[in-house]
């Protein structure tokens, strides 16, 4: 996937909706906070995903990244920094990792 502008909103409108979909399923398992349910994990490790994709759009040189893009990059990058304690360990970072690297990590 090139690193485009594009791109990085479709990601951005995925997590939105990713945490939208987590909240509704914390109150209909009645109400759990979501700092208790399972799958703050995995939208760490999106969130993960997704900032490091925005540093390195605003890193690329030849992709103009309007000021509206670049405060939510920054957004998600606060987010981030408050739940990098989540996120899965690896001995290489999951943005960097090949195909065949993340299956053999996730025993696929």
């Amino acid at each position: 996937m090139a690193i485009t502008v594009q791109n990085f909103i479709k990601l951005a409108n995925l997590y939105n909706q990713m945490t939208m979909v987590m909240s509704a399923i914390c109150v209909q398992k009645g109400g759990i906070a979501i700092e208790n349910y399972v799958g703050r994990f995995f939208l760490a490790d999106v969130l993960e995903y997704i900032t490091e994709y925005g540093r390195r759009l605003v890193a690329a040189k030849h992709e103009n990244v309007p000021p509206d893009v670049a405060a939510v990059i920054d957004k998600f990058q606060h987010q981030y920094n408050l739940v990098k304690d989540l996120i899965t360990p690896t001995q290489k970072p999951l943005y960097e990792m090949t195909l065949e690297e993340f299956e053999r990590v996730m025993n696929i």
